[in-house]
């Protein structure tokens, strides 16, 4: 456990010192910043104000943001260190694989995490100052859909990056698969709804198999109960899962998906040859 702490303290104050947290944290701390200026929490748009509104605009950027920088920026953690033989020097001092995996895992998670939750305190504390409602309910099940949506991708990214061997291969693979999965949220289901007889229950079971749908749904029961913005898929996923439980779904099947990719991911790890 000790070392599992060590490497996830390490795995931080890189991060801490490399460029793409910074870019990452000037990204989301800008959007924020933009939307204060911009006075979004001010204005009332169809229903929506105050903090709420913010959130709600907030959400439609990270569903593109989120995925693509965790899977770009994490998907060379041991590929990178494969390369640079400093996975050799990692593991020549008394640390296990799984205390190495697992602590870089956990030290990416923070660090992907980090960014996102500062933002949206900063945005909670010029609510408070501004005496504006606090929808707190929807404000801690946002930050539980961003947990569990950085545990799936960073899941996906340790998968890719336990495969593969170089940092180019590892790059090439996680944008291939952020672009399918934005892809199979709409355009590819419609399309094979439309060229096919195909059930429509099988293309929803399909689409809520996708953590990116998944996180989309979520996102938007947040401000729409009903789903009505989905059109008819909302007819079967409120008659099948229920409005409770699709958003416990929402958040429990993405981090269930992340783990099981990362420890996935953790056998490919400790079977293949590590240098």
């Amino acid at each position: 456990m000790k070392n599992l702490y060590l490497i996830f303290k390490t795995d931080i104050n890189e991060s801490l010192r490399s460029k793409w947290f910074l870019v990452y944290s000037l990204i989301f701390g800008g959007i924020i910043a933009l939307f204060f200026i911009t006075g979004i929490t001010e204005s009332r748009i169809q229903g929506f104000s105050g903090l709420s509104r913010l959130l709600l605009i907030f959400i439609e950027i990270c569903i593109v943001i989120i995925p693509i920088f965790i899977l770009i920026n994490t998907v060379r953690t041991i590929a990178g260190e494969r390369d640079s033989n400093i996975l050799e020097y990692m593991l020549s001092f008394p640390i296990s694989l799984k205390e190495y995996f697992f602590g870089k895992f956990l030290g990416k998670l923070f660090t992907v995490t980090l960014p996102i939750i500062g933002a949206l305190v900063l945005a909670l504390v010029w609510s408070l100052f501004k005496s504006v409602d606090i929808p707190w309910a929807i404000f801690f099940y946002y930050i539980g859909l961003i947990i569990a949506i950085n545990i799936c991708f960073l899941g996906i990214s340790f998968l890719i990056s336990s495969l593969v061997k170089s940092q180019d291969i590892a790059l090439g693979v996680a944008f291939f698969v952020w672009l399918l999965l934005l892809a199979l949220i709409d355009l590819l289901l419609i399309g094979f709804l439309i060229k096919t007889t195909a059930n429509p229950d099988l293309i929803y079971a399909i689409a809520l198999a996708n953590p990116l749908q998944v996180f989309r749904i979520g996102a938007i029961a947040l401000f729409d109960p009903d789903l009505s913005v989905i059109g008819p898929a909302s007819y079967f996923i409120l008659d099948e899962f229920g409005k409770n439980f699709i958003a416990l779904y929402c958040i429990i099947y993405p981090a269930i998906l992340g783990i099981i990719f990362a420890i996935l991911g953790y056998t490919i790890f400790k079977r293949k040859d590590l240098v």
